[in-house]
């Protein structure tokens, strides 16, 4: 492309994943809830965000590998339209009667299988639509995006719990689909179409991208150690609803999920026009710190002053720790294997969620029973471990010599 700099498109490609984000954050609240009243167990909660989120996992790389192949914005398309079959399927279910464990998971998935299309294409996108500058600036509209169902999703779905069911949340985020469906196509039609002259065999493109990020010491490392922040990032996320279900109601829930979220919009929002010019790894390892001090505070009291306030903290430091590591991959990995490699990036990064999703409900539940404390403080107690955990990587990531070489340190 001639001229690199089309921030407005960016824009309008960013809202639809925004009205996305929002709406599919409406889903996972409503489904959330409705498990947990049905069998009161963080187990079956971590279920369905397991086999929610295992497509991403799956199909991340492969997905990768198309969105350099095939027009990225078609894809995107593709996935966000075909995603809303599995949640029609679950609502269904739910107008014939009340849907069953299993039947959700199945609509889960398929849901999550579509919408595996979406990230790395989107990742993709913002490299052909924005010059090297602006890519900060992105960054950091991009977490506000993501943060979205954390942020508008939980209060808006409390709010209309109180006066309805979790199908209207399931409505309402169907009709979402054809909004982002629309954004991307308006922004197929303004730009050039860039796809490979001559496509390699599938399994040589996905060793490419495997060769970008595993060639790069310092890019292997940052994403290894990613993984591993994954891990207790993942554990917060599953038992912080169980945590405060056991002894609040789904309203309250979405009021402190959304208050903890604020967090994600001021960091957003300040990235958004400031960005980040220098010192990523040392903002990297700051931002993971205080994360990790927030998840182990906002295990330690059953109130929800503290839990709120821990809560943001947490939320607060996300966004600026994306941006270091978006940054520091996307400055260190060629255009030209920009898919590839950020499908590689989300497979190897995210295997510490499906870690996290597959044992922390399980244990949580265990240990409610060992202690007769309940799920609650079971779900507590992981959650300040984790935190523990967390700080002690995020020192490491500070101090690695790879990682610091990724921004000319030494």
């Amino acid at each position: 492309m001639d001229d690199r700099s089309n921030f407005g498109k960016f824009i309008l490609l960013w809202a639809g994943e925004l009205i996305s984000s929002i709406g599919g954050g409406l889903t996972s609240f409503g489904l959330g809830v409705y498990i947990f009243d049905k069998t009161g167990s963080a187990a079956g909660m971590a279920l369905v965000t397991l086999l929610g989120f295992l497509p991403t996992l799956l199909f991340s790389v492969p997905a990768g590998v198309l969105a350099d192949r095939y027009d990225r914005r078609l894809l995107m398309m593709v996935g966000d339209g075909f995603s809303a079959l599995g949640i029609m399927y679950i609502l269904v279910c739910m107008i014939r009667g009340d849907a069953l464990l299993w039947q959700i998971c199945l609509g889960v998935f398929v849901s999550a299988t579509f919408s595996a299309l979406l990230e790395p294409s989107f990742r993709a996108t913002i490299t052909d639509l924005l010059t090297k500058e602006e890519y900060s600036k992105a960054s950091g509209l991009v977490s506000l995006a993501g943060s979205a169902r954390y942020l508008f999703s939980p209060v808006l779905a409390g709010f209309l719990l109180g006066i309805s069911d979790v199908k209207l949340l399931l409505i309402i985020d169907i009709c979402t689909f054809f909004l982002t469906v629309a954004s991307a196509a308006v922004v197929r039609k303004s730009i050039v179409v860039t796809t490979a002259s001559e496509r390699m065999p599938f399994l040589k493109s996905m060793k490419e991208g495997w060769d970008a990020v595993h060639g790069n010491k310092g890019v292997f490392t940052l994403v290894m150690l990613s993984a591993a922040i994954t891990l207790f990032m993942g554990m917060f996320q599953i038992l912080a609803e169980p945590l405060i279900l056991a002894f609040k109601n789904a309203q309250t829930l979405g009021v402190a999920e959304t208050v903890c979220a604020c967090g994600m919009l001021v960091s957003g929002l300040i990235l958004g026009i400031l960005g980040i010019k220098r010192n990523h790894v040392r903002v990297l390892g700051i931002s993971f710190v205080f994360a990790g001090l927030c998840m182990t505070g906002f295990g330690l009291f059953e109130n929800m002053i503290p839990i709120c306030v821990f809560g943001f903290g947490f939320f607060a430091a996300l966004p600026f720790a994306n941006n270091c590591l978006d940054y520091l991959a996307r400055t260190n990995i060629a255009d030209e294997v920009q898919g590839r490699a950020w499908g590689m990036i989300g497979f190897l990064s995210q295997i510490g969620y499906v870690i996290a999703y597959a044992i922390s409900g399980i244990v949580a539940d265990k240990l409610g029973q060992f202690t007769g404390l309940g799920v609650g403080r079971g779900s507590a107690a992981l959650v300040r471990i984790a935190g523990i955990c967390m700080i002690l990587i995020s020192v490491f990531c500070s101090i690695s010599k790879p990682i610091k070489r990724l921004e000319g340190k030494i």
